[in-house]
């Protein structure tokens, strides 16, 4: 049984249609939802620390941009 996402599977085949994908496998969704969730694990998890690092508790938009460049 497929694990469930936090990403919709329309959302998957929206931004694979909006790069030039013609048709979509509903197995090609599960994949790239799994990837992006998993990317975007890493990056709020960096995100947190570096919030904690400043004594704050809310992740802010700097936050993130400063986990992805690093």
């Amino acid at each position: 049984m497929a694990r469930k996402t936090l990403l919709s599977h329309n959302a998957m085949d929206k931004i694979m249609r909006e790069a030039g994908a013609l048709r979509v496998s509903d197995e090609a969704k599960a994949a790239l939802a799994e990837v992006l969730e998993q990317h975007a694990l890493e990056i709020s998890a960096k995100a947190k620390q570096l919030a904690e690092h400043a004594g704050r508790k809310t992740i802010t938009e700097k936050d993130i941009q400063l986990a992805i460049k690093s």
